[in-house]
């Protein structure tokens, strides 16, 4: 009889163990379309299939009014924020570029890491520039390790950034070979499974017929006429008009073409199912977790703009590819057993000519020899032959700092001449010290934004900020982002799956939250840079 008691306590002792256990689904499957506004999800509403973006709406829950609390609005930013939950103050990425102990540097540059799967310079990439961890290092460190975390994208930092620190695998497209490839801070040789997904030749199999439109083409009443002023080509020297004839394109411009092409997001998709197939995502012990990130939306959106028929058809052809891809999910990883969002790294304003055209205020700022000009008044105000303005990128200000600590000039009337200077441009509606930001006479949201985006040690000393449609960019074709205005950060929030009920919020969030929400779902610590509130 005893023997039967001592049983029954340990069966129960067990139970209660079990219990306790933190419920989880088996796959969180994180995707960020680059370049997506929120209004997009309603735009092209009518012409969305029901297992895309519309399912999401449907089935999952919406928050309507999710922002980007930071300037500048841009993609690494974007990636690393959303994943971290962070800012730019805290998780160290300051814009795609900033600059490093002194010099300009791309965001993932690592040059102590070599390339793996190509000889190209594009796999010299790695995390270490991001200051924080993701939500991939804290659900590994959760779970000691046995949590599986695998990032892909066409672009190397919105591959390497969302993955972190401490990632299984992040994977993107190297143009001059047509594959897939990392680096060896993450591993020595590719997997068999990226080998084989590679051995396809997919790029050529995409790039191997015309982009025609999915409808007819005067039924794309979304759009401007396709032959317009509006737009750049979309390459250099090629016409962004379609029918676009890839594989002439191909055998001109190479593999890069494929990123100017709604293609670029089928292959990514593509891609992502290799990952779950080849590294068993979501039929492991433990929860895993894959980051997605769809780029060419971006790359065609800065081509040819907000309202062009290829910019539609892209959406249009993405819904179907997010459509094909939950159908996928719900057959190897089970309807209700992952849970998936979707959100964007930043927005885009309409093209500055076509809103003049509707005779809305907007315009191109021409920053041509502006380094040049401040420099010139740096130097007859301050008595020095030397430049003590380095660059001006990310809408601020860089200094030489040494040379001028070396002169022993005075910092503060060096910053306060130029932030004169700027505030005389039409087109500048503010212009300021990032160390007086708190003092400064600007819009409260504003500032909450510029001081979210400063990093001392890697961004510009004096923030410029445009009136609202003006924007810096080339010839004034397509489109940009980088600003504090809803068109760059109100950005598209919804979560469908594993323990999501239907519905919408228009409460206001940030996309810090996004973080902060899924941890707190997972039953895990929040990233260690973390600001964001869980959306319940």
């Amino acid at each position: 009889m005893n023997k039967i008691f001592k049983l029954i306590f340990v069966l129960c002792c067990f139970c209660g163990i079990a219990q306790a256990q933190p419920q989880r689904p088996k796959l969180v499957v994180g995707i960020v379309i680059d370049q997506m506004r929120w209004d997009y999800l309603y735009r092209y509403y009518a012409r969305y299939g029901e297992g895309g973006f519309k399912r999401m709406l449907g089935e999952g829950f919406s928050v309507e009014n999710c922002k980007i609390p930071y300037i500048p609005s841009v993609t690494a930013i974007g990636h690393s924020s959303i994943w971290t939950g962070s800012v730019p103050s805290i998780h160290g990425i300051a814009g795609n570029n900033f600059v490093k102990d002194g010099k300009v540097v791309n965001c993932t540059a690592d040059e102590t890491v070599n390339p793996v799967g190509s000889d190209s310079k594009a796999g010299k990439m790695s995390p270490r520039n991001l200051w924080v961890t993701t939500i991939g290092d804290e659900l590994r460190l959760a779970t000691n390790n046995r949590s599986k975390v695998i990032g892909v994208a066409l672009k190397d930092r919105a591959s390497i950034l969302p993955a972190g620190h401490h990632a299984n695998g992040a994977y993107w497209f190297d143009d001059k070979s047509g594959k897939f490839i990392t680096s060896t801070f993450y591993m020595d040789k590719l997997p068999e499974w990226v080998n084989k997904f590679n051995k396809q030749k997919l790029p050529n199999k995409y790039l191997s017929k015309k982009w025609e439109t999915l409808y007819p083409i005067d039924s794309y009443k979304e759009s401007t006429n396709d032959d317009n002023n509006y737009e750049n080509g979309i390459a250099e020297g090629e016409k962004a008009v379609l029918p676009l004839d890839l594989p002439a394109l191909y055998k001109k411009h190479g593999y890069k073409i494929l990123r100017n092409t709604p293609f670029g997001c089928n292959l990514t998709f593509d891609i992502a199912k290799a990952a779950i197939e080849g590294e068993n995502l979501g039929r492991n012990t433990d929860t895993d977790l894959l980051t997605i990130s769809c780029s060419s939306t971006d790359y065609i959106g800065h081509q040819v703009g907000v309202n062009a028929i290829e910019t539609e058809d892209c959406y249009l052809r993405l819904d179907k590819a997010l459509a094909d891809f939950f159908a996928y999910l719900d057959q190897t990883i089970g309807k209700g057993n992952y849970l998936t969002f979707l959100t964007a790294d930043h927005g885009g304003v309409n093209n500055a000519t076509f809103l003049q055209d509707q005779r809305i205020p907007a315009g191109i700022w021409n920053k041509k020899g502006l380094v040049e000009e401040l420099n010139q008044i740096l130097k007859a105000k301050f008595n020095t032959d030397k430049d003590l303005v380095k660059t001006i990128m990310n809408y601020q200000v860089f200094f030489n700092t040494d040379i001028i600590e070396e002169l022993g000039l005075d910092y503060a009337a060096i910053k306060q001449a130029v932030v004169d200077r700027l505030k005389k441009d039409k087109d500048v509606h503010y212009a300021f010290d990032m160390e007086k930001t708190s003092t400064e006479s600007i819009p409260a949201e504003l500032k909450f934004r510029a001081i979210n985006g400063y990093n001392r040690e890697r961004s510009g000393s004096v923030q410029i900020v445009l009136k609202p449609a003006h924007y810096e960019y080339g010839n004034g074709k397509g489109t940009s982002h980088g600003a504090w205005n809803p068109y760059d950060i109100h950005i598209p929030c919804l979560f469908m799956g594993w323990g999501i009920q239907h519905g919408e919020s228009a409460q206001p969030h940030y996309m810090t939250d996004i973080a902060a929400t899924v941890c707190a779902m997972l039953h895990i610590q929040a990233p260690n840079g973390c600001i964001g509130t869980p959306i319940f």
